[in-house]
């Protein structure tokens, strides 16, 4: 297959466009779709040098041919004479260009839900600092609790709302235009943004709709995926035209298609530098350089966080964030993507990696494509993408996530690796958490407290009561030893003690009682749990302990705060433990931290520091999320090294 002509990243309005917009006596103040050749969305709207033709507006035209001028060669000019056309519509009828504009700004002061297309998707745009709105907004969703982004008009209006860094400004003016979660400092934006958490996720606007929209309505918009629930993101007008009415007050468009779907980037603050929580817009499609050479090679991810990576030679190319494949619209955008990457790199896979869970969509995929496979497992994958990051042959790897299936069909996710490319080996784990009830009990943390305590000789007298009947029966399961599924996941044991805190019983979306867990800790110092290594091949950190103290602090009433801020040391220093145990056994000093629950700032942090003072280089995520997100690039590592190893091998036979 022949390249398609790269495209390049989607880049924010530049200071000069801005100038512009601004300015009365430029032909283009007040244009939306003002860009030159150094911003706009490139990657989105498929700008490449594929025989578009030359501007046909004559004063646009001057300009393209003019030598010297910004917009010198670039195709993709416009004005508002000749670009596209803005276009509001609610149940009142429908408004164009400057009325379009005035009428989406008089909605968002009012109240109402707008949705607002973008150049990668859509957004439902509401006040960011009017309850009752937001809670319109998750009504009309169905999202009870998850986090809203919020747009600020600038930097200033962040800081207002936000503790802010110096690195945090810089970052959050980058062209990306990322969304950094921030600690939040303010009353202003309201409760319903992002209950229950201490963070805020801020950003700048990356265009001129935007500015317009932040600097003429209010300062602080919350500016959420538009969709429907389990749906992807939206990339045509018709369907945010259905949002009319059931999600949306009404929906600001324009006549320019959205070739490539790209959400917003996601990052969170923290004194090691921003983590990296969703890698899309802005850094999409930029290649990833790999330390060896490999034939064409397709990646297809994980279930959930899904992205996928096709790699060649020494180049890797990771696609924007797909989501979730539980739906049927997600798994068509999945496949849509698969064959737009192809057509973008021009490589033709010539076998495919997948992870081992067998009731992974991506995963059946891969197993009925016809192509040959390589099976990676899940943390592994995780290890592999944080080694091809830092730039890493081999390490010790500590992967904490909530679940992936491991080798011997069991659900780890609080592993002690040692792992190169090409193959790994499990030094130690988390003790088993039993999974009261199944899937039931990762959607009802409860249960896993119930389970823990009960595995610990913890009376569940201790324990906060959750609303539900089946408590005491479910007690009296596990007291006689009913067998249940069992994980490693650390996440799993986040979920556990959250519930036994009485922070969150029942949870609306993935991760939300290990964040609510993180926003209640101190970050004052604190003294640790205990807990116990149990030898072996692999060994065991037992935190039966842990809980037994934990629960005493519940029964004299210990702030929850101390309580959840010694329970992320007791696990920062069993995995400085667990490090000590795998440095012996290998004489490997790095440390990879991958897996999701490395997006905890307060266990990175602790855990880092505790692992430098004990003299080990720890490797963290830098671009590529820790979590799933990341999955589909560490296997493209893994089976390359492999392929590569494989082909070492039958040479020198």
């Amino acid at each position: 297959m022949t390249p398609a002509p790269k495209a390049s990243i989607d880049r924010s309005i530049c200071v000069d466009c801005l100038t512009e917009l601004l300015s009365q006596e430029d032909r283009r103040y007040r244009y939306p779709f003002i860009q030159c050749a150094a911003c706009g969305p490139a990657f989105s709207t498929g700008w490449i040098d594929d025989g578009r033709a030359d501007p046909s507006c004559p004063a646009c035209r001057i300009e393209f041919e003019t030598p010297g001028n910004r917009r010198h060669g670039f195709r993709w000019i416009s004005c508002k004479d000749c670009g596209p056309v803005l276009r509001f519509v609610s149940e009142q009828g429908t408004e164009t260009q400057e009325a379009a504009l005035a009428r989406a700004i008089e909605y968002l002061h009012e109240g109402r839900i707008v949705v607002i297309k973008a150049s990668g998707g859509f957004h439902l745009a509401v006040d960011a600092r009017n309850e009752e709105a937001v809670q319109k907004l998750r009504r009309r969703k169905r999202r009870p609790h998850k986090p809203f982004a919020v747009m600020a008009r600038d930097l200033e209006w962040v800081e207002r709302v936000a503790f802010v860094s110096s690195e945090d400004r810089a970052f959050l003016d980058r062209p990306e235009r990322p969304i950094l979660l921030l600690p939040g400092r303010s009353a202003e934006i309201a409760p319903s943004v992002a209950p229950g958490l201490s963070d805020v996720g801020l950003f700048l606007p990356s265009s001129g709709l935007q500015v317009l929209l932040l600097r003429e309505g209010p300062p602080l918009q919350v500016m959420t995926s538009a969709n429907f629930t389990r749906e992807p993101t939206l990339r045509e007008d018709a369907e945010a035209l259905r949002m009319l009415g059931e999600l949306a007050d009404g929906v600001l468009l324009f006549d320019r298609a959205i070739v490539e779907h790209s959400d917003d980037s996601v990052f969170r603050s923290s004194s090691e530098g921003p983590i990296p929580i969703r890698r899309s817009r802005g850094f999409v499609p930029k290649t990833i350089e790999l330390p060896f050479e490999t034939p064409p090679l397709l990646a297809v991810g994980a279930q959930e966080k899904n992205t996928v990576c096709l790699a060649a030679g020494r180049e890797a190319h990771l696609s924007q964030h797909i989501g979730d494949l539980e739906s049927a619209e997600a798994f068509a955008r999945f496949l849509d993507d698969i064959e737009r990457l192809k057509a973008r790199t021009g490589i033709e896979p010539v076998a495919v990696a997948h992870d081992l869970h067998p009731d992974y969509r991506s995963t059946r995929w891969a197993l009925e494509s016809g192509l040959p496979t390589i099976g990676v497992q899940h943390h592994h994958a995780h290890a592999g993408a944080v080694l091809l990051e830092n730039g890493a042959q081999a390490a010790i790897a500590v992967l904490f996530d909530g679940t992936g299936l491991g080798e011997d069909g069991r659900l780890w996710g609080g592993e002690f690796f040692s792992a190169s490319y090409e193959s790994y080996r499990r030094l130690g784990h988390l003790r088993p958490l039993a999974l009261a009830g199944g899937g039931a009990a990762i959607r009802n943390p409860w249960r896993l407290a119930l389970a823990a305590a009960i595995d610990a000789g913890v009376p569940e007298e201790v324990l906060p009561k959750p609303p539900e009947r089946a408590f005491a029966a479910l007690a009296a399961r596990l007291q006689r030893g009913d067998s249940f599924p069992t994980s490693t996941g650390a996440g799993r044991w986040f979920d556990a003690v959250a519930a036994m805190l009485g922070v969150r019983q029942q949870v609306s979306y993935d991760g939300q009682a290990a964040a609510e867990l993180e926003s209640v800790a101190t970050t004052a110092p604190v003294d640790a749990y205990p807990f116990e290594i149990r030898a072996g091949s692999p060994f065991e950190i037992d935190l039966r302990a842990t809980i037994r103290a934990l629960a005493a602090d519940v029964a004299s009433r210990t702030p929850a705060s101390i309580a959840a801020a010694r329970f992320h040391e007791t696990l920062a220093r069993a995995i400085e433990a667990g490090c000590h145990l795998a440095r012996a056994k290998t004489g490997l000093g790095d440390v990879v931290l991958g897996g999701g629950c490395f997006q905890n700032r307060l266990l990175l942090s602790r855990t880092r520091e505790r692992l430098e003072a004990s003299g080990f280089r720890v490797l963290c995520a830098r671009e590529v999320p820790p979590n799933d997100g990341g999955i589909a690039l560490g296997q493209v590592a893994v089976a390359a090294a492999r392929l590569r190893s494989r082909a070492t091998l039958a040479t020198e036979a």
